[in-house]
Order: C-alpha cells, then sequence, then structure tokens
C-alpha cells in the first residue's frame, strides 16, 4: 500500500514527467496563505478526473519533510513566488490514497 508517514516525491515527479500534466503549484500558495490560522482545514474536492490526486501528490511532494523537493518547485510556476520556500518540506505528512482501497 505504500509509505504513509512523511512520503517521497515519487508519485508526485511521476505525475510531473507526464505529457498532460499541468503545472497548478499556485494552488501550493493560497494553501501557504491559510497555514497556521483558523481556516487551515481545506477540503480538495473536484468532480472525478478533475486532478486530484494529482494535486494530493504535488501538496504531499511540497510539505513532506520525507523528501527535499527544492529544485523541482523552484523550476515551477510557484518557485517564481517570494516565499515559495517558506513552508517548503517543513511538515510531517500523512498520506492516504483512498483509490488503493478500491483496487
Amino acid at each position: 500500500m505504500g509509505l504513509y508517514l512523511n512520503p517521497n516525491a515519487d508519485a508526485f515527479m511521476e505525475d510531473k514527467g507526464t505529457r498532460i500534466y499541468v503545472d497548478k503549484s499556485l494552488l501550493i500558495r493560497e494553501l501557504n496563505s491559510v497555514v497556521s490560522t483558523k481556516e487551515d482545514f481545506v477540503c480538495l474536492s473536484r468532480p472525478r478526473r478533475f486532478g486530484k490526486s494529482m494535486a494530493g501528490n504535488m501538496i504531499s511532494a511540497y510539505y513532506s519533510k520525507g523528501c527535499d523537493t527544492r529544485e523541482v518547485f523552484s523550476q515551477m510556476k510557484l518557485g517564481q513566488e517570494p516565499c515559495f520556500d517558506k513552508y517548503l518540506n517543513r511538515f510531517n505528512v500523512i498520506k492516504l490514497d483512498l483509490n488503493e482501497l478500491y483496487q
């Protein structure tokens, strides 16, 4: 089933390497704006096939202490933001992939 606590960035790197990947890293800028506030509970709900798993992999790769993704994110849209590395790889992340329950 995989690593749940502080996962590495393998799933994100696999997603990023596909032809269909679209850089949505500025989503992390929005998430960073609510870290340590009363609004820091976020729910990503989108219709089927809208990239929830890819977004989850990206978010996990950004925040997880289990990997160093500075070089990867510095080359993305988020890397152009002044404080892109403020929370980069600073949190313990628990990643649950509910898609695995159905396989």
